[in-house]
């Protein structure tokens, strides 16, 4: 455990002492070979600077930057030598404005008490320590620079006034005639009267009993984690149970009374997360309450950083950590989300942001957006802590097994006066939502009636704003793409807002088997590995002069979109395009302005495991289209006394004694 984890002490004008409590350590990667280091370290400032005006003129230039304009390069593995400490080497430079050291000024400055924060660098050997800060423009300023010899500690006392709107505070490292040792470095803060706080962790998992064995296995090695953690609630609702996972019982044992399963019936992520909040209660001891998903891999330190920073916050706050690529562990999900209040999607805070951003291309002093302050509206429950104050106040989830619940706690907290901050610095690496489609197959239900749910609870425009519009397209998009699966369980999806609230309790253990039971009625449903499972494409000749489907011009949309009508409701299929498919589409390639030109086509999933079968049906579309419309004009209708059915309702759908009946109900097959 590093030196600097505890209380350090200051003398004041008055010669008293003035606790201070580190609150975020500079840490590097446990593999130094892992692709995430750009995320820990980088080279220095003027390969950085080269690096942003390389990129700023690519942007300029509207071409993508490669990845070798990255800082990173010139950082050796073998010079880091533990999780706290590494070398650099004479007359080179190290920085530490990385994603997990340098420290968010801009955001301790606005969510919490503390009014200036202290660095503690403790080297050995010949260089210098130069401190730096940032702007909310993302503009690089130099605060000081500290000569040091031999064993030394430099200790830099700087204000948070400035940090209105964004902006961070790192330092770099520059090797002198010998190499210079980084022993450990640590951001810590007046105490300010507030007590470190506990927290109990909740996993929910279905039949992913290795990757959260890894999660509790990681847990269990990290001394820090353990000093805050109170309990580690397993809330396992699969078939193949973490318990029976080779390694589990030492991993337990070594965890003792910090770890408990709790086994019961798949109740989708809402279930599983409300379980974790109502045990963590109910056992009285936490103040916090941090959920993760199963199929993650976990930073530890993140968990003591959200803990840490709830600690301080002016009022209960929901801390969330952010989401990095599994596969692509220098890719950043989002920096951070909100609920676009017209439509009910998400959204980002502001226009500069990029999703999907690589630290490995862009570092943070190379992109300008990330020394902006992003407020946000929830945090993904992929990681994110609550505090227990919040859940007694407000409730569990709403029951909605998955999709929507962490967005619609997050409005929640909101209008009960809790934000939520979604804190850099912490976070999970998780497979990317590229890699997954979860707007097709037994998903669609999910995302089209929890999204209404939502513009039901929280929308302020008059019939959920373009809600209702939006879902309309989305009909026409599905049918017209062969999707009827994906359509089918949309329109249940409706049926089941359009019964109102009172059945969601009931609906959550038995919905999703009532889903996958359907996929026997739709081709487009059954998924075969490989696609030679299929018939091989029946011969043709290439549409367009061989040009393939193009999407259609503005300006001939509209013709485009009747003719495609007529095609897709009144001219049957051909005959022998039932037998063979007319074509082969990769997932990339299957847009609904493509797939609407086809009768037939054997069409892959975003991940890549396999393909299904779409085949036209004018019959099943018309009774499709015609069934969707009359729904919406019932939610169009119904809307003012759904709202007031779905508002009055939710405070008695979350709570407790709700919850407890159908955790009952709902017990471990």
């Amino acid at each position: 455990m590093s030196s600097l984890a505890g209380a350090v002490a200051a003398q004041d004008t008055e010669g008293t002492a003035t606790p201070f409590r580190v609150v975020q350590r500079v840490i590097l990667p446990g593999d130094p070979n892992s692709d995430a280091l750009p995320l820990y370290v980088e080279a220095g400032e003027l390969r950085a600077q080269q690096a942003r005006t390389d990129l700023e003129a690519m942007w300029a230039a509207k071409v993508r930057p490669e990845l070798n304009t990255s800082p990173a390069e010139a950082v050796r593995s073998q010079d880091i030598s533990g999780r706290y400490s590494m070398s650099v080497r004479p007359g080179r430079r190290l920085s530490f404005a990385t994603y997990f050291n340098a420290f968010p000024a801009s955001y301790w400055r606005r969510w919490t008490v503390v009014e200036s924060v202290r660095l503690t660098v403790r080297t050995k050997g010949t260089g210098s320590v130069t401190v730096y800060r940032s702007n909310a423009r993302g503009v690089q300023q130099r605060v000081d620079s500290y000569v040091v010899d031999g064993e030394s500690t430099t200790t830099v006392d700087l204000s948070l006034a400035q940090f209105g709107d964004g902006g961070w505070y790192w330092f770099d490292l520059i090797g002198g005639v010998d190499a210079l040792e980084l022993v450990e470095a640590a951001w810590s803060v007046p105490e300010s009267g507030r007590s470190q706080g506990r927290t109990s962790i909740g996993i929910t998992t279905f039949n992913r009993a290795d990757y959260c064995l890894e999660t509790i296995r990681t847990v269990a090695e990290s001394a820090e984690v353990r000093e805050v953690l109170d309990e580690l609630i397993v809330v396992d609702q699969g078939t193949k149970r973490v318990r029976d996972e080779d390694g589990f019982d030492a991993v337990a044992a070594e965890l003792g009374d910090q770890l408990r399963v709790v086994e019961q019936g798949n109740i989708g992520g809402s279930g599983g997360f409300s379980r974790s909040m109502y045990e963590t209660v109910q056992a009285g001891r936490s103040d916090y309450v941090i959920l993760l998903d199963d199929d993650i891999v976990l930073e530890p330190e993140s968990i003591v950083r959200l803990a840490t920073f709830a600690d301080f916050t002016r009022v209960p706050t929901l801390v969330g950590g952010h989401m990095f690529d599994m596969y692509n562990r220098s890719t950043l999900h989002t920096f951070g989300e909100i609920v676009e209040p017209w439509r009910i999607q998400p959204g980002v805070p502001h226009p500069d942001m990029e999703n999907g951003h690589d630290f490995r291309g862009a570092g943070l002093r190379a992109t300008r957006w990330l020394h902006r302050r992003v407020d946000v509206d929830y945090n993904g429950w992929w990681m994110c802590l609550i505090p227990t104050s919040v859940v007694r106040e407000i409730g569990l989830s709403m029951p909605v097994f998955i999709k929507w619940d962490d967005t619609e706690y997050g409005l929640r907290a909101r209008a009960h006066g809790f934000p939520t901050v979604s804190l850099p610095g912490a976070a999970v690496w998780h497979v990317s939502w590229s890699d997954k489609d979860d707007l097709v197959g037994w998903q669609a239900y999910f995302h089209e009636r929890n999204r209404l749910i939502t513009a039901l609870l929280y929308s302020q425009y008059e019939r959920g704003g373009r809600v209702l519009r939006e879902s309309t397209y989305m009909d026409v998009k599905h049918l017209v793409s062969m999707q009827y699966y994906s359509e089918r369980g949309r329109l249940l999806g409706m049926r089941d807002v359009l019964e109102g609230p009172a059945l969601l309790h009931e609906l959550i253990g038995r919905k999703l088997p009532e889903i996958r039971r359907m996929t026997q009625e739709f081709s487009d449903a059954r998924y075969e590995q490989d696609v030679d499972a299929f018939p091989s494409p029946a011969p043709s000749k290439p549409r367009n002069k061989g040009r393939g489907v193009q999407m259609p011009s503005r300006v001939g949309l509209v013709p485009w979109a009747a003719k495609t009508l007529v095609r897709q409701v009144a001219l049957p299929a051909k005959p022998q395009y039932d037998a063979r498919p007319q074509a082969l589409i990769p997932h990339q390639d299957a847009r609904w302005w493509r797939l609407s030109q086809y009768d037939s086509a054997i069409v892959s999933n975003a991940e890549g495991t396999g393909a299904s079968w779409h085949k036209r049906d004018p019959k099943m579309l018309r009774e499709m289209l015609v069934e969707g419309v009359q729904l919406h004009a019932r939610l169009f209708a119904q809307w003012g006394e759904l709202r007031d059915q779905y508002r009055d309702a939710l405070p008695r759908i979350t709570s407790f004694e709700a919850w407890e009946k159908t955790f009952a109900d709902n017990p471990p097959t």
